[in-house]
């Protein structure tokens, strides 16, 4: 059974407007999902269903055996699936790191001496050993988003929600939460992504496009970004390598087509 479970799900924020018609998916155990689309496409409603912070007009949302349906499961859902925002410093609440990383687990009663050990779990997750001790506020953005990470990481998810949490950051501080997500997958933490940057979607296992509501398209990121002139209806670009590549073809340059990752493009650029 899929650790995570969207079936056929809708939400109004009005009686007029749908935000989200019957979107179905599914997410494994570790897996990385990327889910993309323009302003307004209901990408980040989507995110605040799957924890429990809205409830699905028609269908339901099934986190490891809990349904959303059931208005009694929803405290177990959202130990099950921790959210991350755009701003980290909405989220962190104390002076110094690890009280941040144990505020969230002392509000569930667990045992002081476990919650040293989440600490320590938490903060080897994200890298940030060595910033146990330190005021969040002197953090750059992206060691402040990698804290956010690290104290819902404290709360032993199976699934973390990432909406836009790397929208204010600088390339630097992306590529450190690039790090995090990788250690997170390899722990078996699924991770689901809301983002706009089709470089961090290229890098997914799978990526799914929303638009007006709906799955407009969905698949691995090769058979996603294969798909161009849909994705340009869309108001959608591919990623950055993917782009460089169609203008070395036109050029006459020989590399193959379905060119989507950075690494992808240095190889076939080696091999000319």
């Amino acid at each position: 059974m899929p650790l995570l479970e969207v079936k056929n799900v809708s939400y109004s924020y009005d009686k007029t407007t749908k935000a989200l018609k019957g979107v179905s998916f599914n997410v494994e155990e570790g897996e990385f999902v990327a889910i993309v689309g323009h302003n307004g496409s209901g990408k980040s409603t989507l995110a605040r269903l799957l924890n429990g912070l809205l409830k699905p007009a028609d269908g339901e949302v099934v986190v490891d055996g809990f349904s959303s349906s059931d208005k009694n499961a929803v405290f177990e859902i959202r130990k099950r699936v921790g959210m991350v925002f755009q701003n980290p410093d909405n989220q962190l609440v104390a002076s110094i790191v690890e009280d941040d990383i144990a505020f969230g687990p002392e509000n569930l009663g667990v045992p002081r001496e476990e919650i040293g050990k989440r600490i320590d779990f938490a903060l080897k997750a994200v890298g940030m050993e060595n910033f146990r001790k330190a005021t969040p506020t002197r953090l750059s953005g992206g060691q402040k988003q990698r804290i956010a990470i690290a104290g819902v990481l404290a709360l032993n998810p199976k699934i973390l929600v990432l909406d836009e949490s790397t929208a204010m950051l600088d390339p630097h501080g992306r590529k450190e939460i690039a790090e995090v997500v990788k250690r997170l997958r390899a722990q078996g933490v699924a991770v689901i992504a809301i983002t706009h940057y089709m470089e961090e979607a290229a890098k997914a296992d799978k990526v799914i496009v929303m638009d007006r509501g709906v799955i407009a398209l969905s698949g691995t990121p090769k058979q996603v970004f294969g798909q161009k002139e849909i994705l340009s209806s869309l108001g959608l670009e591919l990623p950055a390598a993917g782009i460089i590549a169609d203008k070395l073809r036109a050029r006459g340059a020989n590399i193959p087509n379905d060119i989507i990752t950075e690494e992808e493009l240095a190889e076939a650029l080696w091999k000319l």
